[in-house]
């Protein structure tokens, strides 16, 4: 049974945040972003042409007029901010009001009476899940989406790997040794913990990774439950690469593009002959693999925020420590992550860190707080 979630102070915080028509230029203009929901859209045009889809938190509307596009029957834009109405607009303009409906409310609260075919939306946040606006994706799929309905992204995984970063650390350090000839030194505690105290939105490369990333959590998307990602833990042990001064953690995530997992085709057991060889087998196989996926996973869009590909609004998410730990080459990185739902704000995301390295034991408590 659907239950509507109470509308809190933060959530009309985070609406009217979203009726500001910067923030969706800012998004509109990240063109790794746009291009790549496109992409998918275009990718996936057999399984919209014709079809019923939602756009969950449509923003100016324009994924909705990418699927009406790719010839989708009907569309609705389910918009809770105020932006909504700038979003009518632009659907009247470019005359696609008998394709595509602007519903102004949020998903907890409009109705549609039909079952669709495909959900789109573009819900990730910074470390994947800062503004749970997943769970309103959720809702949406549990209401109203077809057994074997298309979820676009399908797939999403959050990484982690820890870092160096000299530069980032000196600039809260290297000033107050020598302020116009004092030395103010005793500020730097202070300093650290001020610049360190709460996750940081930044470019990194590969070069600041010390070891190969790690999954933190993949996230099916036409099966993954909101209790599920209301806590996510993960413990890890990582062997650094190099010899270097351990900065702290970054958080990166991909999402795919892919098909819903179909019913895999039965498939009835001939005996082997020699006519049947080998590379003939490999191709059954393959075959059978892309039966059980609705489509073929490797030509699939995927769009990633990691340091090696491009960038995006979304950087990386860096949390530093207050004081860096000397790492030797393959020296062990232990410890424990949690992210979990603020209690005040579910929208906001409390980050536990515990880790372990060299015989010493730390612990990293910060938040992502939608003010």
């Amino acid at each position: 049974m659907h239950v509507t979630p109470p509308f809190t102070y933060y959530d009309k915080n985070y609406f009217e945040g979203y009726a500001n028509l910067g923030v969706h230029e800012d998004m509109i203009k990240d063109t790794v972003r746009t291009n790549t929901y496109r992409d998918a859209i275009m990718f996936h045009r057999p399984s919209i042409e014709g079809k019923v889809v939602i756009d969950v938190g449509c923003g100016t509307g324009i994924l909705s007029i990418f699927c009406a596009q790719a010839g989708a029957k009907r569309v609705y834009a389910i918009e809770a901010s105020d932006i909504a109405m700038q979003a009518r607009l632009v659907v009247e303009t470019n005359n696609l009001s008998n394709i595509i409906t602007v519903l102004h409310g949020r998903v907890e609260d409009v109705q549609i009476t039909e079952r669709v075919d495909v959900i789109v939306s573009e819900w990730m946040g910074y470390m994947l899940l800062y503004e749970s606006m997943l769970e309103s994706v959720i809702i949406a799929r549990d209401r109203w989406l077809k057994h074997g309905g298309l979820m676009l992204p399908s797939d999403a995984t959050l990484y982690m790997a820890p870092v160096t970063n000299i530069e980032v650390y000196r600039k809260s350090t290297d000033f107050w040794g020598d302020v116009y000839g004092i030395d103010m030194s005793p500020i730097i505690p202070l300093s650290k913990k001020s610049a360190f105290e709460e996750p940081s939105l930044e470019i990194i490369t590969s070069e600041n990774l010390l070891t190969w990333p790690i999954e933190i959590k993949r996230l099916d998307c036409h099966s993954v439950t909101i209790p599920q990602i209301q806590s996510i833990t993960k413990e890890f042990q990582l062997a650094s690469l190099f010899e270097a001064p351990l900065h702290g953690f970054a958080f990166w995530f991909d999402v795919e593009f892919n098909g819903p997992v179909l019913e895999p085709t039965p498939i009835t057991w001939v005996p082997s002959t020699s006519s049947v060889d080998d590379h003939q087998e490999e191709e059954e196989e393959e075959d059978s693999r892309k039966r059980k996926r609705g489509t073929e996973l490797s030509a699939a869009p995927i769009l990633s925020t990691a340091p090696e590909d491009p960038e995006t609004h979304w950087k990386q998410t860096l949390i530093y420590l207050h004081d860096p730990i000397e790492l030797e080459k393959y020296q062990i990185i232990k410890g424990s992550l949690k992210l979990s739902q603020n209690e005040d704000c579910a929208r906001s995301l409390d980050v536990h860190l515990e880790y372990a390295s060299g015989g010493q034991s730390y612990v990293k408590e910060t938040s992502l707080f939608l003010l």
